[in-house]
């Protein structure tokens, strides 16, 4: 049974410069890191927003291969996109471009209940995408 959201990892062939970048974007440097075989680190992470959501980097070396198409000639497996809830999302969007992402995914209403998104790419091929949820902030209520 899904119980929620656990870590969401991204690749960097910089993993040094990748880590200078997210800390930049978070305002915090990552809490772990974890050598590879070598020696060199192969993996940081960092603890994000209210629920402290994980968010890692690994060294591109250890990428696994790009999926197969189906036997049928359907596409392999796709990209998805994960949103981080951002109070302020153009501000925030706007930052992220200022510090060297590409847009995207234009900042987009998702209907008329409040739902918007928007998405980058890091300056590391990763889409990184944000958005105003009001489910997310209800859920934050309850608890609290």
């Amino acid at each position: 049974m899904f119980r929620g959201f656990a870590t969401i990892v991204f690749w960097a062939d910089d993993l040094e410069a990748a880590r200078d970048w997210y800390a930049r974007v978070l305002e915090m440097e990552p809490y772990f890191s974890r050598p590879g075989p070598d020696g060199k680190t192969a993996y940081y992470e960092f603890r994000v927003g209210d629920r402290q959501d994980e968010l890692g980097l690994i060294d591109g070396r250890f990428r696994p291969p790009p999926a197969a198409p189906g036997r049928d000639g359907t596409p392999g497996p796709g990209g998805a996109i994960m949103y981080w809830h951002v109070d302020d999302l153009e501000g925030t969007f706007a930052r992220l471009l200022s510090l060297g992402a590409a847009e995207y995914q234009p900042v987009t209403a998702q209907g008329d209940s409040g739902f918007v998104t928007a998405a980058v790419v890091d300056p590391f091929g990763n889409v990184l995408g944000i958005m105003n949820n009001p489910h997310f902030l209800e859920m934050l209520d309850a608890s609290a």
